[in-house]
Protein backbone atom coordinates (compact mmCIF):
# COMPACT_ATOMS: atom_id res chain seq x y z
CA UNK A 1 0.00 0.00 0.00
CA UNK A 2 1.28 3.53 -0.72
CA UNK A 3 1.08 6.24 1.69
CA UNK A 4 -1.55 8.64 1.68
CA UNK A 5 -2.12 11.55 4.35
CA UNK A 6 -5.72 10.47 5.53
CA UNK A 7 -6.76 13.31 7.79
CA UNK A 8 -5.49 15.84 9.88
CA UNK A 9 -6.68 17.92 12.83
CA UNK A 10 -7.15 21.71 12.69
CA UNK A 11 -6.73 23.65 16.15
CA UNK A 12 -9.85 26.17 15.45
CA UNK A 13 -11.17 28.88 18.37
CA UNK A 14 -14.32 27.45 16.72
CA UNK A 15 -14.26 24.40 14.86
CA UNK A 16 -18.05 24.99 13.52
CA UNK A 17 -16.75 28.72 12.11
CA UNK A 18 -13.72 27.41 10.65
CA UNK A 19 -15.14 24.48 9.14
CA UNK A 20 -18.00 26.43 7.49
CA UNK A 21 -15.48 28.62 6.28
CA UNK A 22 -12.98 26.90 4.03
CA UNK A 23 -15.81 24.85 2.96
CA UNK A 24 -18.06 28.05 1.43
CA UNK A 25 -14.36 29.20 0.24
CA UNK A 26 -13.33 25.88 -1.70
CA UNK A 27 -17.04 24.73 -2.52
CA UNK A 28 -16.76 21.96 -0.57
CA UNK A 29 -19.33 20.25 1.93
CA UNK A 30 -19.09 20.13 6.12
CA UNK A 31 -19.94 16.72 7.13
CA UNK A 32 -21.68 15.64 10.22
CA UNK A 33 -20.07 16.36 13.70
CA UNK A 34 -18.05 13.41 14.86
CA UNK A 35 -17.21 13.63 18.52
CA UNK A 36 -14.84 17.24 18.89
CA UNK A 37 -14.53 17.18 15.15
CA UNK A 38 -15.96 19.17 12.22
CA UNK A 39 -14.54 17.28 8.82
CA UNK A 40 -14.26 18.77 5.95
CA UNK A 41 -13.29 16.40 2.71
CA UNK A 42 -11.36 17.04 0.03
CA UNK A 43 -11.78 15.47 -3.39
CA UNK A 44 -8.67 13.05 -3.02
CA UNK A 45 -9.85 11.74 0.16
CA UNK A 46 -7.95 13.92 3.09
CA UNK A 47 -10.54 15.21 5.75
CA UNK A 48 -9.64 18.04 7.48
CA UNK A 49 -11.06 18.01 11.20
CA UNK A 50 -11.55 20.84 13.22
CA UNK A 51 -10.86 20.50 16.34
CA UNK A 52 -12.40 24.39 19.16
CA UNK A 53 -9.12 24.68 21.60
CA UNK A 54 -8.54 27.48 23.57
CA UNK A 55 -7.22 30.25 21.59
CA UNK A 56 -3.76 30.71 23.13
CA UNK A 57 -2.98 26.87 22.38
CA UNK A 58 -3.24 27.32 18.43
CA UNK A 59 -0.40 27.25 16.51
CA UNK A 60 -0.75 28.58 13.28
CA UNK A 61 -0.49 26.00 10.90
CA UNK A 62 -0.24 26.41 6.85
CA UNK A 63 -2.78 24.51 4.51
CA UNK A 64 -2.07 24.40 0.63
CA UNK A 65 -5.01 23.35 -1.64
CA UNK A 66 -3.93 22.29 -5.38
CA UNK A 67 -7.42 23.39 -7.25
CA UNK A 68 -8.78 24.00 -11.08
CA UNK A 69 -8.77 27.10 -12.82
CA UNK A 70 -12.37 27.61 -12.80
CA UNK A 71 -12.34 26.08 -8.62
CA UNK A 72 -9.73 29.48 -8.54
CA UNK A 73 -12.11 31.64 -10.09
CA UNK A 74 -14.90 30.48 -7.74
CA UNK A 75 -13.08 30.44 -4.47
CA UNK A 76 -11.24 33.85 -5.26
CA UNK A 77 -14.70 35.61 -5.80
CA UNK A 78 -15.69 34.48 -2.56
CA UNK A 79 -13.27 35.43 -0.74
CA UNK A 80 -13.19 39.09 -2.01
CA UNK A 81 -17.30 38.86 -1.64
CA UNK A 82 -16.38 37.84 2.36
CA UNK A 83 -13.88 41.08 2.35
CA UNK A 84 -11.18 38.56 3.33
CA UNK A 85 -7.84 40.01 3.27
CA UNK A 86 -5.78 37.90 0.67
CA UNK A 87 -2.08 38.33 -0.33
CA UNK A 88 0.38 37.10 -3.67
CA UNK A 89 2.57 35.61 -0.70
CA UNK A 90 3.28 33.91 2.29
CA UNK A 91 5.12 36.91 4.19
CA UNK A 92 1.84 38.82 3.68
CA UNK A 93 4.23 41.74 1.72
CA UNK A 94 1.66 41.53 -1.61
CA UNK A 95 -1.45 42.50 -0.03
CA UNK A 96 -4.37 43.15 -2.27
CA UNK A 97 -2.37 40.56 -4.85
CA UNK A 98 -2.30 37.14 -6.38
CA UNK A 99 0.62 35.51 -7.72
CA UNK A 100 1.53 33.31 -11.21
CA UNK A 101 4.08 30.88 -9.47
CA UNK A 102 5.10 27.80 -11.86
CA UNK A 103 2.68 30.09 -14.66
CA UNK A 104 -0.41 29.58 -12.48
CA UNK A 105 -2.50 31.83 -10.14
CA UNK A 106 -2.26 31.70 -6.36
CA UNK A 107 -3.41 33.79 -2.93
CA UNK A 108 -2.95 33.11 0.45
CA UNK A 109 -5.66 34.47 2.92
CA UNK A 110 -6.25 33.76 7.17
CA UNK A 111 -8.95 31.94 8.07
CA UNK A 112 -10.84 32.56 11.10
CA UNK A 113 -8.45 31.08 13.83
CA UNK A 114 -5.26 32.44 12.13
CA UNK A 115 -4.08 30.10 9.86
CA UNK A 116 -2.82 30.83 6.68
CA UNK A 117 -4.44 29.40 3.38
CA UNK A 118 -3.61 29.39 0.06
CA UNK A 119 -5.19 27.90 -3.04
CA UNK A 120 -3.02 27.18 -5.90
CA UNK A 121 -3.58 26.09 -9.51
CA UNK A 122 -0.08 24.36 -10.09
CA UNK A 123 1.95 22.54 -7.77
CA UNK A 124 5.01 24.14 -6.97
CA UNK A 125 8.09 23.14 -9.07
CA UNK A 126 5.69 22.03 -11.81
Amino acid sequence: MSVQLNHTIIHSRDNRESAEFLAHILGLEVGPEWGPFIPVSTSNGVTLDFATVPAESIATQHYAFLISEEEFDSAFEKIKAAGVEFFADPQRKHPGEINHNDGGRGVYFIDPSGHAMEIITRPYGG
